[in-house]
């Protein structure tokens, strides 16, 4: 009976996260709140401070069930880490390693070339340790989520104690306003004020700090966001001061032609 009722919160979590949630969200008419972000809009670009507070919530908080393989720690370089602080967070996880000479596995500090250690050494204890569930690889997540960062900032704030009447919750799941079904295996993440303690002086709400980790998930699935639109930006520029220049000899070849026709 206990693995049935594993099996069956496993596929609730697994149909969850894999179906499409904009589809699903307008069956159940959620409406995901639109949340401003700098790199929003053509000229927008990410904001240093905002993914550094996020990564700090993804490894304070995200990191001890969701992975991030895509990610090497030499990566953090771009959210504006300097290289002696990308070694220190590379250097504060053992990395499992090897063989050495005697055939054997072994575990070192972390190295900038390592990809961001997985919580769990393969998905059946991630399984296991989840009453069933497999918490998804997070470095591509706001590009297999429609919606993107607001849909994480509204997953990560639209958890509620008490759910509406006539809906009722399964056992070992929460209910989340937003979340396609309303029933998510993954308890509240962000519990409370204070959670994190940033480094500036911004307030580490847990509204501010969904906010945070969703810029930070939306730069780890595009760090080349920045780069694709200034080129787009300029490819633009190049197309409109040629036509100018086309247009501008093209009315100097026809009134020369005009001319010589008239004379």
């Amino acid at each position: 009976m206990r693995g049935l009722k594993a099996a069956a919160v496993a596929a609730a979590v697994s149909l969850g996260l894999l179906a499409a949630p904009g589809a699903r969200a307008q069956e159940h008419e959620i409406k995901i709140p639109d949340t401003r972000y700098s790199f929003d809009g053509l000229f927008g670009t990410y904001d240093r401070g905002e993914l550094q507070r996020g990564f700090q919530v993804y490894k304070e908080v995200c990191a001890a069930c969701h992975a991030m393989h895509l990610l090497s720690y030499r990566n953090l370089r771009d959210i504006g880490l300097s290289d002696a602080e990308v070694r220190a967070v590379a250097q504060s996880y053992q990395i499992q390693d090897g063989p050495n000479d005697n055939g054997e596995m072994f575990e070192r500090p972390g190295r900038p070339s390592d990809r961001f250690r997985r919580p769990f050494p393969n998905d059946a204890a991630a399984r296991a340790a989840n009453n069933g569930a497999l918490p998804p690889d997070l470095s591509v997540i706001t590009k297999a989520r429609v919606g993107g960062a607001d849909y994480i900032h509204a997953l990560l704030t639209g958890y509620e104690e008490t759910p509406p009447p006539g809906i009722t919750i399964m056992e070992g799941m929460h209910y989340n306003k937003y979340f396609p079904g309303h029933q998510i295996a993954m308890p509240p993440p962000l519990t409370g004020e204070g959670q994190v303690q940033y480094g500036d002086s911004t307030k580490a709400t847990p509204d501010q700090m969904a906010r945070d980790v969703a810029a930070f998930l939306t730069w780890a699935a595009e760090p080349e966001l920045e780069t694709r639109r200034t080129m787009g930006v300029r490819i633009i520029l190049f197309l409109v001061i040629l036509g100018g220049l086309t247009y501008a000899v093209k009315r100097k070849i026809w009134a020369r032609a005009g001319g010589d026709h008239v004379s």
